[in-house]
């Protein structure tokens, strides 16, 4: 049997050690296919039901394994499907590689069926994005794209034409006319010193230590280096702020954290934004500029590990290249440590009130359910490493004030591009990556029902994935956000009757169960998460509970108050949830 270009493209994914890719077959990239069918037991496909959902899966591995994640698309609108997973792999700045086919090379430019040239359709979204014409350029282009793909921690993208994908292997069928061949290329990724220049780190040091009200961001990349930055803020009595991706960089329960940031954060790291006098940033690039300090007011020294993102939302005193690990322990011997903690003990403080707010939200007397207390059951119920994903809306703000980081448990969402519907395909990816490890779906019922086949994919390939749904059928984060900027909402709602997506997982054949009571909340998850297999529990909640920011701005309650004005629906049960969260909070 003759040896085909598409296994010397298996080939090289398995030397880089590929070992899942994630895709959907059809007719433009039936040589690749055959290549992987030859190297099955060395590469394996994962089927999935939506190319949306393989990109989705991609980007996932790539986020919880830091390997790189791949996926594979048919020609045309195939490849076009992966676009969404792939811009939350470009924006959170994960590996991802996209291969996807292409019409023969002998009708490009005629207006063959499905000819969209992917290649252009990718530019923006791929650091590197090639059209392979020639078998001779694999395995080469192949260890460009992932080096490519791991050095700037994005996307790249090959696009394969049928008759290339199935031509003999390294075959060069054309004449050279200049003085070139094809390049001889090793699939080895040199990872460069993370090691910060010792000038910067002093200078960093010298501002950090005359800082009298220290505050500590940290972010996705400094998830490696949680007894770093617990050291580093131990010896600055400096409390830690963590941006959504880097929730699970300290534990929720230590002394040094104030919880997130943001309209999904807490109060006390919105006052400790408005007092710090300095403010260290460390692995993150925080994009909500508005809740970070005055520059006037507040130094800033960061470590970041992209010299182009240093200083890119705040005027940075002192930017250090370095990665997050070796910088801080690079800082640390520098550090003078803090005789006078008065300062991190005010905060310590608020924290325990915050805590103590949250958790009486977690009320199983609610009627419609509450989230926060479905949130609690899971969060008690889960195992200590444990990984969640989550979708976006208000299920993210639920997940940022209940879900608990504690031992070895992780937190994933699409972080920046912030789209609808990762969550389960992340779970399943992440599920395929660690086979003995709980991975929990906690999604909202839009999210799910975009990809809700993707069930299906986790009982056909016996991945025990537990899924969770906040159901309030309706799209609630932009309710509340419709009113937010004063307008009373329109066309968020859905109408009646309510999803029963238990039943799809029954009928898929996995653990699904309905929940419309409290009561039931924890018996329904508990047996959701002993059940050996796929298991969604789908939650009725109250559509009314809107997701508070941690400190409500005098606007912003004058936009709420005038959308009510205005002829807001429901504007009674809104109310009277508010009213109910104002009497738990003050202990009733």
């Amino acid at each position: 049997m003759a040896r085909i270009a598409s296994e010397s493209l298996i080939e090289r994914l398995a030397a880089w050690g590929v070992d899942t890719v994630f895709g959907l077959p059809g007719d433009g990239i039936n040589g690749i296919m055959e290549g992987l069918r030859r190297h099955r037991d060395r590469v394996r496909f994962v089927l999935v039901h939506h190319e949306e959902a393989a990109a989705f899966m991609a980007t996932g591995y790539a986020k919880a394994t830091g390997r790189i994640g791949v996926c594979l698309a048919t020609s045309g609108p195939g490849g076009i499907h992966l676009l969404n997973g792939l811009y939350d792999a470009k924006l959170d700045h994960v590996p991802v590689l996209a291969i996807t086919g292409m019409q023969e090379t002998s009708v490009l430019g005629t207006g063959y069926q499905q000819e969209v040239h992917l290649d252009k359709l990718f530019a923006d979204v791929a650091e590197y994005n090639m059209m392979v014409t020639n078998p001779a350029q694999l395995p080469s282009l192949v260890d460009l794209a992932i080096r490519t793909s791991y050095a700037r921690r994005g996307v790249s993208h090959l696009t394969l034409p049928n008759d290339i994908q199935v031509a003999e292997a390294g075959a060069d069928p054309y004449k050279s006319v200049a003085p070139v061949r094809a390049p001889q290329t090793a699939p080895v990724y040199l990872q460069p010193s993370g090691t910060p220049r010792q000038e910067d780190v002093e200078w960093a040091a010298e501002v950090l230590n005359r800082a009298e009200r220290p505050a500590m961001l940290v972010g996705q990349g400094a998830l490696h280096a949680r007894e770093e930055v617990l050291a580093v803020a131990r010896a600055l009595g400096a409390p830690v702020v963590k941006t959504l991706p880097g929730k699970a960089v300290v534990p929720d329960d230590s002394p040094y954290t104030t919880g997130g940031l943001g309209l999904l954060g807490t109060r006390p790291s919105e006052e400790l934004m408005d007092e710090a006098d300095v403010l260290f940033m460390v692995g993150t690039n925080f994009p909500y500029s508005k809740f970070l300090p005055e520059v006037r007011d507040t130094r800033v020294v960061q470590f970041e590990a992209d010299p182009t993102r240093a200083g890119a939302r705040i005027a940075t005193d002192v930017p250090v290249v370095c990665d997050a690990k070796e910088g801080l322990r690079t800082l640390l011997p520098l550090l003078h440590p803090r005789e006078d903690n008065s300062h991190l003990t005010k905060y310590q403080k608020m924290m325990a009130k915050w805590r103590s707010d949250m958790e009486s939200l977690e009320n199983p007397e609610r009627d419609p359910i509450a989230p926060q207390y479905v949130m609690s059951i899971l969060d008690e119920l889960a195992t200590d490493d444990a990984i969640m994903t989550c979708d976006s809306g208000t299920i993210a703000t639920w997940a940022a004030r209940h879900w608990t980081i504690r031992g070895g448990r992780e937190f994933y969402l699409s972080g920046t591009l912030a789209t609808m519907a990762p969550g389960l395909p992340y779970a399943i990816a992440m599920q395929h990556a660690f086979p003995g490890r709980q991975v929990i779906a906690y999604v909202g019922d839009g999210g799910f029902s975009m990809l809700m086949a993707e069930f299906l994919t986790a009982v056909q390939h016996r991945l025990p994935v537990k899924v969770v749904i906040n159901n309030n059928n309706s799209l609630g984060q932009i309710l509340w956000e419709q009113m937010v900027l004063g307008y009373p909402e329109h066309g968020v709602r859905y109408a009646q009757p309510e999803a029963d997506f238990s039943a799809w997982a029954r009928s898929c054949g996995g653990f699904g169960a309905k929940v419309t009571k409290s009561e039931d909340v924890a018996h329904a998850i508990g047996q959701a998460l002993a059940h050996d297999g796929p298991a969604l529990v789908d939650v009725d909640v109250n559509p009314n509970e809107p997701p508070m920011p941690g400190k409500v701005s005098y606007d912003q309650a004058k936009s709420f108050a005038q959308a009510f004005l205005k002829g807001q629906p429901h504007k009674a049960a809104i109310a009277t949830t508010l009213f109910k969260d104002r009497i738990q909070k003050l202990g009733d």
